[in-house]
């Protein structure tokens, strides 16, 4: 196996994940009292709706209440806690169809919950609605390894679906940190991105068909969608990124690619965001079909995860920018050696100063480990203020530094006591798509700094052509600055389609956008 010269890989340490403390959540409805206020036009929840609701589910592991919704009202960050004082568990469409239905006519409002990995507060209640999730929703329905066509409910788990396709040879296009937890109805909703996006596309063109709830108990089934079918509206594409707003995904048909058998890694040490951009063109050009991932890292990101990790860098200097690269394809001795080519030309024009690549499967999960791992490390202080946003690639990284530079100028950011609020703020993602991860950590949340960064990093990235959301959606965090985005003609389209579909509004209200 090819080396790079200055640096031999030396075994990593098994991942560590020391246990957090949290203190007590304050609730959405109370911090962001200024942003929202309840809708009084819905129905408060009641003693005869709760035995209703029984009667549809006959389960009692089905249906809970009280302090027992806790977990399912808080987000994973500890940033937005909702007051439901119930949580559905349906285990049917049919049963989804009925409390839809039933919820619709008394204006019951509800937040359909996967597996709440989301990060802009969209599948926490704000104020008493009722969560409806997807979670026993879990059967895989079918597979066809000629078309590579899979089939299954919305509450199976991303990570659980990925290893029975690998049973068969095959791998599901979407890849996530939080695969373990998060669900494919879930991830659809929110047309999440993930590490793959560069290699397999979005889900917009690899799911196939769904199967969903309207507000109103109305079936919708797509499922036996072909890859060719041109017959009028493509209507499963409103239902992809609509985080639950017009109705409930329970079914999912998604084409799968056939699982490479030749997967390496190699992670680089660079010395500028203008290297890793020729970086990328030249990957581009040397590795052309065999590469599925691009990723970029700076080093404030690195050190937090070496933190959190309790590991030293594979790379033994520090450089201002990492980047990962994964190949995949069909002949390893061919992609390794086109991997290990392409690194030597790197090194030799100067444009790589430091790398190594993974040679065996242990190494190969480490070194995704120093990525994978970023959105945990950057909680490990207190909090996290996550921004996803998509950006031409010229000015990607440029919104960490003027993030920095604005947090630094009012003030928040102390590296020597600890006095202040701000950490660090961080800078990761996606190159081969234009999707930036800025992640301001701080020791609390605070109004301070939150004021500080919105709305100023959305007007940036306004005046720079770029989306406020390139993947973890609108939810409750974003949903008041959609305008620097969308145009209005384009607001009031997606307003229209709200209130058609919703027309009474329960479908996770105050978030995403109302009509």
């Amino acid at each position: 196996m090819f080396k790079l010269p200055k640096n031999l890989f030396r075994p990593l340490r098994p991942v560590f994940r020391p246990t957090r403390l949290y203190s007590s959540v304050p609730l959405t409805a109370e911090t962001y009292k200024d942003k929202v206020s309840i809708n009084d036009k819905f129905k408060k929840l009641n003693d005869s709706d709760i035995e209703f609701f029984k009667g549809i589910l006959k389960d009692e592991s089905g249906l809970i209440t009280g302090d027992d919704c806790l977990g399912y009202n808080e987000d994973w960050m500890r940033k937005y806690r909702g007051q439901s004082q119930l949580v559905l568990k349906p285990r049917t469409t049919e049963q989804v169809s009925m409390i839809l239905k039933y919820c619709n006519a008394n204006n019951l409002p509800v937040v359909p919950q996967g597996g709440n990995t989301g990060l802009v507060g969209g599948s926490n209640p704000i104020f008493d609605e009722i969560i409806i999730s997807v979670a026993n929703l879990n059967n895989i329905r079918s597979f066809d390894p000629v078309s590579g066509i899979f089939k299954c409910d919305a509450g199976v788990i991303l990570e659980t679906a990925d290893n029975y396709l690998a049973d068969n040879g095959y791998i599901f296009p979407l890849d996530l940190g939080a695969k373990g937890s998060c669900h494919v109805g879930g991830v659809v909703a929110t047309n999440a991105g993930g590490l793959r996006l560069l290699r397999y596309g979005s889900l917009h063109g690899t799911v196939l068909g769904l199967e969903a709830v309207l507000p109103d108990g109305t079936i919708y089934n797509s499922m036996n969608s072909l890859r060719k079918d041109n017959t009028g509206f493509d209507l499963k594409q409103l239902f992809i990124g609509s985080e639950g707003s017009i109705g409930i995904i329970t079914g999912v048909s998604i084409l799968c690619p056939i699982r490479s058998s030749s997967v390496n890694v190699a992670l680089l040490g660079v010395s500028s965001y203008e290297m890793v951009q020729k970086v990328f063109i030249e990957s581009k050009k040397e590795l052309g079909e065999i590469l599925s991932a691009f990723e970029f890292m700076d080093l404030n990101s690195q050190k937090l995860v070496g933190q959190y990790l309790k590991l030293d860098h594979p790379l033994e200097d520090e450089y201002p920018f990492y980047v990962l690269i994964e190949t995949s394809g069909s002949n390893k001795d061919h992609d390794d050696e086109k991997l290990e080519t392409f690194l030597a030309n790197q090194m030799e024009a100067e444009l790589v100063n430091d790398g190594i690549i993974a040679q065996d499967e242990s190494q190969l999960r480490n070194l995704w480990s120093w990525r994978e791992s970023i959105p945990e490390a950057s909680t490990m202080n207190g909090g996290v203020y996550k921004y996803d946003v998509s950006l031409p690639l010229d000015d990607l990284y440029s919104l960490v530094e003027a993030s920095s530079e604005r947090l630094r100028g009012e003030g928040l950011v102390d590296f020597e006591d600890g006095s202040k609020p701000v950490v660090e703020a961080i800078g990761y993602g996606h190159l081969g798509d234009g999707n930036l991860h800025l992640n301001v950590c701080v020791r609390e949340y605070s109004k301070s700094v939150e004021s500080v960064l919105e709305p100023f990093i959305y007007q940036w990235i306004q005046e720079h052509k770029g989306s406020i959301s390139a993947e973890h959606g609108l939810g409750f965090q974003k949903k008041n600055y959609v305008g620097y985005t969308k145009n209005d003609i384009e607001i009031k389209l997606m307003k229209e389609i709200k209130h058609h579909y919703d027309p009474h509004g329960i479908m996770n209200p105050y978030k995403y956008i109302t009509a």
